[in-house]
């Protein structure tokens, strides 16, 4: 046995990798900005901006929020509904110092608007009708 006794939650932390530097020195942490690539105005990082590393998570998951709540304004203003909306997370590791970090995020969302007017939905509508009528009748007696 060595004189040297490493607990194992040190040997598994980005300061005792070998060949990697200490978090709090890392250069490409501390210079790493995030922007947002939408076409929405009214979200935040539209102009570039540092996060700090333990910050970084909670602020971009805020910022995809934003995105689902535009969605959710968007749809109420036009009479639609949000039938779906999703956020994923990215994270990643840095090459400088091996510290894991959020590296962005990303929503979707899918929005249905009626369009009673249009005869194409129309039509449509009552060829489901048809179809579904019957499909889910109890003929128990």
């Amino acid at each position: 046995m060595s004189d040297m006794q490493i607990n194992r939650s040190q040997m598994q932390t980005p300061s005792y990798m070998p060949g990697r530097k200490n978090p709090e020195e890392c250069e490409t942490c501390k210079r790493r900005k995030y922007q947002d690539g939408s076409d929405e105005q009214n979200v935040s990082f539209k102009n570039a901006a540092h996060i700090s590393p333990t910050a970084a998570g909670a602020a971009v998951r805020a910022h995809e929020n934003m995105h689902v709540t535009n969605a959710y304004n968007k749809a109420e203003e036009a009479g639609g509904e949000v039938i779906q909306a999703s956020v994923t997370i990215r994270t990643s590791i840095c090459p400088e110092c091996g510290r894991t970090y959020v590296s962005g995020g990303t929503t979707h969302t899918q929005i249905r608007y009626p369009n009673e007017s249009n005869p194409y939905q129309q039509e449509r509508k009552a060829e489901d009708a048809a179809s579904l009528t019957g499909q889910h009748a109890d003929f128990s007696v």
